[in-house]
C-alpha cells in the first residue's frame, strides 16, 4: 500500500567511477487473459515464484530487488490488469478485487505452469491469501510480505500513518485534518497537494534514504477504486469489506510471512498476530527494515526466501 503519490529518482554517483546507470528494465512478454494483454517476464531456472505486486495499482516493483533469486528459481514477474504495461479498463468499475485473485490463476494456466511459488507483498499479499483460500491445489508455497490480513488491520494502517504525519509534520497534519473537516476526501487533487512534502521516507523506511531506490508505478485511479475515495484516512471499496483471519488456518500450503520492524504501514502490532493465525507458518521479522526488507536487508531477505523454498519441500 501507498497512502501518497510521490516521484521518486535517485542517481548514484561514485566519487572514483562514473555515475553509475539503473539497469534497463526488461521487455517482457504479452499474453492474453481474460480478454486482456497482460505483460509479463520470467528469467532464471527452478521452481517458479510469481510476484503479486501492491498497491493496489502498482505494477511490477519487485523488478530489479528480487533478481538475485533467479539465480535459483524462475522469477516471473508481471503487470495486473491496470497497471503498468498491461491493458488497462474503459471503466474504473471492471477493477475489483476478485478480478485481481483471478487473474493470478488465469495466469498461471496461461503462463503452463503446474503449482507455483507465490510471492505476494502488501496489497499483493491480500490477493496472495485470497488466491491460496480460493485456488489450493494451484499453488506450492506461499509467501506474504508486509501483509494485510483484514480491514481492520488496513485501517490500522492509516490511523498510524496519519498519526506519523501529524506528529512528524504537524503543520501539514492540521491542514489535512483541516480539510477532510469540510468534507474533502484524500483522493481530492487539493487534498494530495498538501500532503506532498510528506518524507515518503518516514512510513516506509527503516533508513529514510532508502525512500529512493524502488520506483513505483501506479494507477491512482485503480487504486482509489478498490479502496475507496478516502482511503488513506478511510478504507472502502473492495478492501473495506476483506478478513481472512477465520479461514488462514485452512491455508495448509508451507508458508512465510515477513514483517518490517519499522514498518508504519503494515504495522507490527498487527503483523504479530499472524503467528496465531497461521501457527504453522514461518514467521520473521526484519530488524532493519519497514515496508521493503529486499531493499533494506536485501541479502538476508533472499536467504530467508531461498532456504525457505529449499527447506519447505
Amino acid at each position: 500500500m501507498k497512502p501518497f503519490p510521490f516521484l521518486l529518482a535517485v542517481t548514484l554517483i561514485s566519487l572514483s567511477t562514473r555515475a553509475q546507470q539503473p539497469p534497463v528494465e526488461p521487455k517482457g512478454q504479452y499474453v492474453i487473459v481474460n480478454n486482456h494483454r497482460i505483460w509479463y517476464h520470467r528469467f532464471g531456472h527452478g521452481d517458479p515464484i510469481l510476484f503479486i505486486p501492491g498497491g493496489p495499482g502498482a505494477a511490477h516493483h519487485f523488478w530489479p530487488d528480487m533478481n538475485g533469486l533467479a539465480k535459483s528459481f524462475e522469477v516471473i514477474y508481471y503487470d495486473p490488469f491496470g497497471r503498468g504495461q498491461s491493458d488497462t479498463a474503459k471503466d474504473v468499475k471492471e477493477y475489483t478485487f476478485e478480478h485481481d485473485v483471478d487473474e493470478v490463476e488465469a495466469l498461471r494456466i496461461a503462463l503452463n505452469l503446474r503449482k507455483v511459488n507465490i510471492y505476494g507483498k502488501s496489497y499483493g499479499s491480500v490477493v496472495a491469501q485470497a488466491y491460496a483460500l480460493k485456488y489450493p491445489n494451484s499453488i506450492s508455497h506461499l509467501i506474504l510480505a508486509a501483509a494485510f490480513h483484514s480491514a481492520e488491520m488496513w485501517q490500522a494502517n492509516d490511523d498510524n500513518s496519519n498519526q506519523e504525519i501529524r506528529n512528524q509534520y504537524p503543520e501539514i497534519g492540521r491542514r489535512l485534518d483541516s480539510l477532510h473537516q469540510k468534507g474533502y476526501v484524500s483522493s481530492d487533487s487539493l487534498y494530495l497537494a498538501i500532503a506532498a512534502p510528506v518524507n515518503d521516507g518516514l512510513l516506509y523506511y527503516y533508513n529514510p534514504n532508502n525512500n529512493a531506490t524502488e520506483n513505483f508505478n501506479i494507477n491512482w485511479k485503480l487504486y482509489y477504486q478498490l479502496a475507496g475515495r478516502d482511503a488513506d484516512v478511510t478504507l472502502g471499496g473492495d478492501l473495506a469489506n476483506i478478513d481472512f483471519r477465520p479461514r488462514l488456518k485452512e491455508i495448509t500450503v508451507p508458508t512465510l510471512i515477513i514483517a518490517g520492524r519499522f514498518d508504519r504501514v503494515s504495522i507490527p502490532r498487527y503483523a504479530l498476530q499472524y503467528k496465531e493465525l497461521m501457527p504453522a507458518a514461518r514467521f520473521v521479522m526484519f530488524e532493519k527494515s519497514g515496508h521493503h526488507p529486499s531493499i533494506e536487508e536485501p541479502e538476508l531477505h533472499d536467504k530467508i526466501v531461498r532456504d525457505f523454498l529449499r527447506d519447505r519441500k
